[in-house]
């Protein structure tokens, strides 16, 4: 599992890419890193290791139209400073458009699903009113 690690404000951050078999879905994952344990006997380059994750998103490579999804997994709260969450961000974009590249497929536009061009959102009939006396 590569990751890379940020330093913000003397914690570090480490964004962990693998692929999730069960969810037939690449996770890039958001997680705090630790310092290597004082071992001796790992790469001298690795100065910190990935924790839990706390923010995991999935991203479909084998059913093309399946969106991304995001999980939250904490007990506890977790402040994340700005700029580890948008690079987050990037390489999770990254790897979205790595697999839609990967297995394109025709989205439907705005005009063909019925949503309002501006914003996206569906536009759900209304239903027929009946009055009653």
């Amino acid at each position: 599992m590569p990751w890379n690690v940020r330093e913000h404000a003397g914690r570090h951050y480490a964004v962990a890419l693998h692929y999730a078999l069960h969810d037939d879905a690449w996770s890039v994952e958001l997680r705090e890193a630790a310092p290597v344990p004082a071992t001796g006997g790992t790469d001298a380059t690795v100065t910190h290791l990935p924790g839990a994750a706390f923010l995991t998103t999935l991203v479909p490579d084998e059913d093309p139209a399946a969106e991304p999804t995001v999980r939250v997994h904490s007990p506890e709260e977790h402040v994340v400073p700005y700029e580890i969450t948008r690079r987050c961000t990037e390489q999770t974009a990254d790897q979205v458009e790595r697999c839609r590249k990967a297995r394109p497929v025709n989205r439907p536009t705005a005009d063909q699903t019925g949503a309002c061009a501006p914003c996206r959102h569906p536009q759900l009939p209304l239903p027929a009113v009946r009055r009653t006396s």
